[in-house]
């Protein structure tokens, strides 16, 4: 394969100047083989299998990284739903002790984030599922790198309207359990959530996959930015095209990247996560892109038409690429993570109802966004319910990772740090949905899911 000198300092360009790296390199480990009654024995085992491969992951990539002059920002694992390692341990403490011995793992691997910590209860819940459920508040408060998730909703199945309706209870249970609700932000519940998905905090290891798995998540809203404002008079058709050609090149990129880390590691090579992940870094924002489409700020009408092409273009572009395309591979919207966004609720252009009517064309959902602390339980099970049911209606992933922070009002902020950004805290529809959420039962699956 020969690479042309312009193709070089392309690349060359997007690193340094428009924010393109590797957001994550992921690295999916099967558990089930260490399931076992001792739930000590069991965690034990667990955290020497992480903290084996954890170790192995961390040289390597910083090794990929330098060799390749591509930036690796994130080093995580995944693992088997927690939920099934602990059906056989009747110790209401097997959540406890698990989710410690993965955090510790991670810690003294120099890994980022270890997920997986959660279940699959679209349908119904086992007794281990409740064990875990009832755990999330502890498990995520007294832990660094854990992150949980739950899936409560699937176009086949349905959703959930019982345990969505607990986890409003436990939301306000995280949020108290950890200095301004960080806990909640490793927490994320879905509907139709992938299997090999690179991105926290809603990665695990799925059934489907191997017993070690890499999923690499690309990162490029800043060369996305600059080359549509490098276009300010072409009509949408071909700025579709531009943007398409352009995540063509750093689907490419990262696919290598990818491969050659997973070549290093003796493993299985998965799925490139094509999705834009925004961060607070300048120019790194999504929300410019679409001002640079040509909206004065995101939020304005024709918001959701403008996500809609750009989504579209991202995923046609990366499947062109490469026949590895898996996991979320969308345009991630994160409120706290994305200057765009956080400017536009700000400044009153963005409001929460938008904000959702944006996620029916996103393939990510309502992310990291922050409501005042004393929002009620059943308005939080209502904003998830809301959220998961536009994914199952439309075979979708859709995901809420959703902040309530304790003393905070609508028009606060709240500096999280690092990679976590800042959030304005976002008002609420006062009008209650208690009762419609207190009927429960399971909201049944569409009819389009009827496809055998």
């Amino acid at each position: 394969m020969t690479i042309a000198l312009e193709d070089v300092f392309e690349t060359a360009g997007m690193i340094l100047f428009e924010n393109y790296d590797i957001r994550a390199v992921t690295l999916g480990v099967n558990l089930k083989d260490l399931v076992h009654p001792d739930p000590f024995r069991m965690a034990q085992a667990a955290g020497q299998r992480l903290g084996q491969w954890g170790s192995r992951l961390a040289a390597e990539a910083e090794a990929v990284s330098e060799s390749l002059g591509v930036p690796i920002v994130n080093k995580r694992l995944s693992i088997t739903p927690a939920a099934w390692l602990i059906e056989p341990c009747p110790d209401q403490n097997a959540p406890i002790i698990l989710a410690q011995a993965l955090d510790q793992a991670a810690t003294e691997a120099g890994i980022d984030f270890v997920g997986g910590f959660g279940a699959w209860v679209q349908k119904g819940s086992t007794k281990a599922d409740i064990r875990l459920m009832e755990s999330l508040p502890r498990a995520l408060s007294v832990t660094q790198r854990l992150c949980g998730f739950l899936n409560l909703a699937t176009t086949r199945a349905g959703m959930n309207l019982d345990a969505i309706a607990r986890l409003g209870e436990l939301l306000l249970e995280m949020a108290a359990a950890a200095p301004q609700g960080i806990a909640c932000a490793k927490f994320v519940a879905f509907a139709n959530a992938p299997e090999d998905n690179p991105f926290m905090a809603g990665a695990f290891h799925g059934p489907g996959e191997a017993d070690v798995a890499l999923n690499v998540g690309i990162s490029g809203p800043g060369v996305v930015r600059s080359v549509v404002e490098r276009h300010p008079d072409c009509d949408l058709t071909m700025l579709s095209e531009i943007i398409r050609r352009t995540v063509f090149k750093i689907t490419r990129a990262g696919e290598l990247v990818g491969r050659e880390l997973a070549k290093r590691l003796g493993v299985e090579f998965g799925v490139v996560d094509i999705s834009l992940a925004p961060t607070t870094a300048i120019g790194d924002s999504v929300g410019r892109i679409l001002q640079a489409m040509g909206l004065e700020q995101v939020g304005a009408p024709g918001t959701t038409a403008a996500l809609a092409l750009l989504i579209d273009a991202v995923k046609k572009g990366g499947s062109m690429a490469s026949g590895r395309v898996g996991g979320l591979s969308g345009t991630f919207i994160p409120v706290s993570e994305d200057l765009g966004m956080i400017e536009a609720v700000e400044r009153g252009a963005l409001n929460l109802e938008k904000l959702e009517a944006m996620t029916a064309v996103c393939s990510v959902g309502l992310d990291m966004f922050a409501v005042p602390g004393d929002t009620p339980a059943h308005a939080l099970s209502g904003i998830i319910a809301d959220e998961l049911a536009i994914g199952m209606v439309n075979h979708k992933t859709t995901g809420v990772r959703v902040i309530p922070v304790p003393g905070m009002q609508a028009g606060d902020s709240v500096d999280f740090g690092g990679l976590l950004g800042r959030a304005p805290v976002m008002r609420v529809n006062p009008f209650s949905g208690e009762k419609l959420i207190r009927r429960g039962g399971r909201l049944p699956a569409p009819l389009s899911a009827l496809r055998n």
